[in-house]
């Protein structure tokens, strides 16, 4: 895909989701157990939510991560700011499932990894969405992904708020 390209969208049900967490639950009980979940807000808060239920995981944390709001050329450069994060002894000698719902450019969730790792905690990662074709690490994916895209995906709680300017009404308007 070239930077001329429309970006292709992909407009899921609810159905599809469930069939996200039954590929990842698979996934994630032949590994590990985990003490806590990380999700990340706010694309991370349904996925993370959906997973902490289903694997029965009661301790539940957020973690809100910022990059600059500046240029593209000098945004993939910033480093994050975090505006929320799990104290460190909450994830100290635990083991953590990092959740959100796409891994795009993948700094994010490197970028809580790393956070969590810092404190002493073992972190895995998850996703609903990998696009491999967006990510800046050559060396880094996610743990743990449903499905693997090249697509903008639109969530079934997103629909209704005109994300992007993209009529959501009918999936024909895509």
């Amino acid at each position: 895909m070239t930077a001329n390209e429309p970006v292709r969208h992909e407009v899921l049900t609810w159905k599809e989701v469930d069939k996200l967490v039954d590929v990842l639950l698979p996934q994630i009980k032949s590994t590990l157990t985990f003490d806590a979940i990380v999700m990340i807000t706010r694309g991370g808060i349904i996925p993370g939510g959906l997973l902490a239920e289903a694997l029965d995981i009661r301790n539940v944390l957020t973690a809100a991560v910022f990059f600059s709001d500046e240029p593209e050329e000098t945004r993939l450069m910033a480093l994050p700011r975090f505006l929320q994060f799990p104290a460190d002894e909450l994830l100290a000698d635990k083991r953590i499932l990092i959740v959100d719902d796409v891994w795009g450019s993948g700094r994010t969730s490197t970028a809580v990894r790393g956070r969590v790792e810092a404190a002493g905690g073992i972190a895995a990662t998850c996703v609903f969405h990998f696009n491999p074709y967006r990510s800046l690490f050559t060396r880094a994916e996610p743990d743990f992904y449903g499905a693997v895209t090249d697509a903008y995906i639109i969530y079934p709680w997103e629909m209704d708020r005109g994300l992007r300017g993209i009529e959501l009404s009918s999936p024909t308007n895509l």
